[in-house]
């Protein structure tokens, strides 16, 4: 199986500086500066919590929920992806979820994309709504209101999801 954490290498070929630094031991119990790559000839069928950032070649038919998302040009995800920042290039199939999402020109999203802050280069293809997911959640919204409809997606705080 071609799953690597903190390696550069794959298969003999250098991945360049495409893949974040090497993991530095941490004291910690979090998992910052930790990375995994699924690579080109991974097919993972179910859902995916990483919580070290994720570098995904492969495929992958379920949700993906990482702190730092790369999708390579060649990859494909059919499912949900909700990270806090994404670079995508390759082929989803459901909704995305970012906070700081970049979108590569060979990036091909089906399903409707939420986020922060975006960056969305020219020949990028995205078949589903934009939402602006305001900073102050509280307050201005750069959405218009629509009084004759009720909204697809509700965003709740983790306190009002525990209540």
């Amino acid at each position: 199986m071609s799953v690597f954490g903190g390696s550069n290498n794959r298969g003999g070929r250098d991945v360049g500086s495409s893949l974040p630094p090497a993991p530095q031991p941490q004291s910690q119990a979090g998992k910052r500066g930790m990375f995994s790559v699924l690579g080109p000839d991974v097919v993972i069928t179910g859902n995916i919590a990483a919580t070290a950032d994720l570098h995904i070649d492969g495929r992958v038919d379920g949700d993906v929920n990482c702190g730092s998302l790369v999708q390579g040009s060649e990859s494909r995800i059919h499912g949900a992806v909700k990270a806090e920042s994404a670079r995508l290039a390759g082929a989803i199939e459901g909704s995305v979820s970012v906070r700081q999402l970049t979108i590569e020109r060979a990036a091909r999203i089906t399903g409707d994309v939420e986020y922060e802050t975006i960056a969305i280069e020219n020949g990028a293809s995205i078949d589903g709504r934009l939402k602006h997911v305001a900073v102050d959640a509280g307050g201005r919204s750069f959405e218009r209101p629509t009084p004759t409809s009720t909204p697809d997606i509700t965003l709740v705080s983790s306190s009002e999801a525990a209540a």
